[in-house]
């Protein structure tokens, strides 16, 4: 065979071999400058191929936090709760405001901006958006920063890629948002790597947050908790204020938040530090009334997680059994949206019996940890499901979930069935 035939059949082989279907790249660059004087962010979001994404429908909340919105292109709103970007070809921009501060009835904080530092979910900076490609779209995302003079840095749940820019991939969204925690301003931090994962602890100077303390706890219980859920993140973050902040813990998918005065432990036994970390190592999604079951598991490992690691004796967890116990005794039912704390102690009560029954059922070969483990693999979790995972993994009925327990109350089943 001559060399121009070579030639000719290397490149219609390179040909084959490329996707017809190959996506095409667009750059989506957020940036994001803080104004503490009017207690606000201005964000810019700006597209390397306008022309490439028809449209982009942002899911606007009802109130004012979003304002002063200008585009390239056509931007409307259409009185649903919808903002509608038609970009302009090329490099095209919307810009906008967005309010941080965040106030609860109770007077605390779930977001704030002060003149020293910003402490806010990503998800609040960039609404969630769908989009219309004109072809198949691969977006490359990334996130960078502008810093009031005198603010020192900032964190996210997101690899760094630069002086306060970050690259985002989002597979959980078609429109990659820089989901998660994020703070900045004049800050403290400490990092270390534990198994796969940049772990970083971050807080305001000044804010009482014992960052090495928290540190040294997620150094003892990490191992146990990769055995447990095999998930990897590439980057954690755990950010943490005091008042007037929200005097709780809440995660995301990369991040979490804890009050500055929480405990590590509470004299009850449980950690929030750990109970926030399971949710994030987890990600368990549930649905149908079934929040007994994601609030369970994280209070389920909060406790044996830390039990594992030799932070608590064999009798210092049956106190914390039996106080458990105590405080859920009248709960006689665990489904609702939204779990209680004495219901997910009834839950937590309820798991511990589970793991004993698939212990003895199986001769040591299963436990709790392979239905949270299968629980990981679902995009959505019901009490039915949950059901089915465990007694698949018992191989015969369940005495333990043969329970009033888990039943609908008979007044919502008969709602549902009326529609």
């Amino acid at each position: 065979m001559s060399m121009v035939c070579r030639l000719c059949l290397a490149a219609c082989l390179l040909l084959l071999s490329t996707p017809l279907w190959a996506a095409k790249k667009v750059t989506l660059d957020y940036q994001v400058e803080f104004l503490p004087a009017t207690q606000e962010a201005r964000v810019q979001v700006t597209l390397g191929n306008g022309e490439r994404l028809q449209e982009i429908k942002f899911f606007l909340p009802k109130t004012a936090q979003y304002s002063a919105f200008k585009a390239d292109g056509q931007w409307r709103e259409d009185g649903q709760g919808h903002g509608i970007w038609q970009p302009a070809s090329g490099q095209a921009s919307l810009s906008y405001r967005v309010r941080i501060d965040q106030q609860k009835d109770t007077g605390a904080y779930s977001a704030r901006i002060t003149p020293d530092w910003a402490l806010l979910r990503g998800d609040d900076l960039i609404p969630p958006a769908d989009f219309s490609p004109d072809d198949k779209v691969e977006l490359v995302a990334r996130l960078q920063f502008t810093l009031p003079d005198g603010w020192t840095g900032v964190e996210t749940g997101w690899p760094r890629i630069g002086k306060n820019r970050f690259r985002i991939n989002n597979p959980a969204q078609a429109f990659d948002r820089p989901t998660g925690w994020i703070l900045a301003g004049k800050i403290g931090t400490r990092r270390t790597r534990l198994g796969q994962t940049d772990v970083t602890i971050a807080a305001p100077i000044g804010s009482g947050m014992r960052r090495m303390d928290a540190l040294t706890l997620l150094t003892f219980v990490w191992p146990h908790a990769s055995k447990v859920f095999p998930r990897d993140p590439a980057k954690l973050l755990l950010v943490s204020a005091g008042d007037p902040m929200w005097r709780g813990g809440l995660s995301a998918p990369n991040s979490l938040f804890m009050h500055a005065e929480r405990p590590l432990v509470s004299e009850n036994g449980t950690s929030s530090l750990l109970h926030e970390l399971v949710h994030v190592l987890s990600g368990i999604h549930d649905v149908d009334e079934s929040d007994w079951i994601s609030e369970g598991i994280a209070e389920y490992y909060a406790i044996e997680l830390l039990r594992r690691a030799g932070g608590m004796s064999e009798q210092r967890y049956q106190q914390v059994r039996k106080k458990l116990t105590l405080w859920s005794s009248k709960v006689n039912n665990l489904r609702g949206e939204h779990s209680t704390g004495a219901v997910t102690a009834r839950a937590v009560v309820l798991l511990q019996e589970l793991d004993q029954e698939i212990r003895q059922g199986s001769d040591g070969k299963n436990s709790l940890d392979d239905v949270a483990q299968g629980l990981m693999r679902m995009d959505k979790v019901n009490t039915e499901s949950f059901i089915q995972l465990s007694e698949s993994l018992l191989g015969k009925r369940s005495k333990v979930l043969d329970s009033k327990l888990l039943r609908l109350p008979k007044t919502k089943t008969t709602l549902k069935a009326s529609f």
